[in-house]
């Protein structure tokens, strides 16, 4: 069993030390917050021992072996090059950096200090990317794939009510790109690769936040429409058109929900779907299986460092496109 820290104390913190924990191969040892306050009251909540409002002191702590973040956006490489430089292996959520640059240099850093270092996207590790594969490959030559991530976000009311929540600062480096069309990017590019060209249009908020976008990706013989949106909630979802039927996905970030519609009307459900702790427990299986055997899995985590390399270029060359700025940019 392996020792794991925590930095973010939100819901999906919540989740992923529940899911380690019951993958049976991790032990959540610490914590980190800004408060002792806040950072004990997160301790006895999940069992840990060790509470820390030092970044670096907790990552030259031998008290965990890895860690999971999931801080601001614009903290993730602060925090991820803390650890990494001392040696832990870490489990960063989605996305890891603003510009592709900052992410391949964690990356070099991960490799010389001989360390695992994950981009968290349940996309990669669930096992039914499998049945979603193979049923892609029954429906014949793909023309047009719509791949869609729009959900209502919880905090859009009070933004309408005046206030700034995160999640529409564009000064931590968020928005529906970097939040949801992320979910949208691993599958495209997964599936189809680079595109030969693509367009990306938003809706700006007046923060200077996206709150919507549409990217339209164009390959030799084929269409991919991507849609996500933190400003309404989707009913059509994913869908994947071939010449010999369709696959529709109701939500690409869990893939759940999978059917598999023949050109003759006939309808197979494939999956239906499952609770989010334990979607994110196969994140934790394979982080622990990339650290215990890393021979046998180095084919399969180089696959998720260029796969997470790409998407970092692709959402800073749509960012440029769309005219989305951070304060880390370049000037």
């Amino acid at each position: 069993m392996l020792r794991f820290g925590t930095i973010g104390s939100g819901w999906i913190t919540d989740e992923y030390i529940h899911g380690a924990k019951d993958s049976g191969l991790w032990e959540l040892t610490a914590v980190y917050s800004r408060t002792l306050e806040r950072g004990w009251e997160y301790a006895k909540k999940h069992g840990a021992a060790e509470v820390f409002t030092d970044i670096r002191a907790m990552a030259a702590s031998d008290c965990i072996d890895a860690v999971y973040i999931a801080s601001p956006n614009v903290m993730h490489y602060e925090h991820c090059k803390a650890f990494l430089e001392n040696g832990k292996h870490v489990i960063c959520e989605k996305p890891l950096c603003a510009q592709a640059e900052k992410a391949a240099e964690l990356y070099r850093l991960a490799e010389k200090k001989h360390v695992i270092f994950l981009e968290a996207i349940m996309f990669l590790h669930l096992p039914q990317r499998k049945l979603l594969e193979d049923a892609l490959k029954k429906i014949g030559d793909i023309s047009m794939a719509k791949i869609d991530f729009c959900q209502r976000s919880s905090k859009l009311d009070t933004f309408l009510n005046g206030e700034l929540p995160n999640i529409f600062n564009p000064q931590l480096e968020t928005g529906a790109l970097m939040d949801l069309g992320v979910y949208c990017i691993y599958p495209a590019l997964h599936f189809f690769g680079k595109p030969q060209s693509f367009h990306i249009d938003t809706v700006q908020l007046k923060s200077g936040a996206d709150g919507c976008g549409v990217i339209t990706m164009r390959y030799l013989n084929r269409l991919v429409t991507l849609t996500y949106s933190k400003l309404g909630q989707a009913g059509a979802n994913t869908d994947f058109q071939g010449t010999e039927g369709s696959v529709r996905v109701d939500s690409i970030s869990r893939i759940a929900g999978v059917s598999l519609w023949h050109k003759d009307t006939t309808v197979e459900t494939l999956c239906g779907d499952d609770e989010k702790y334990r979607l994110m427990g196969w994140e934790a299986k394979d982080f622990y299986r990339y650290i215990t055997e890393p021979e046998k899995s180095r084919a399969e985590y180089q696959y998720c460092v260029k796969l997470s390399i790409d998407v970092a270029e692709f959402l800073e060359e749509a960012r440029k496109k769309a005219g989305i700025r951070f304060p880390s940019d370049p000037k």
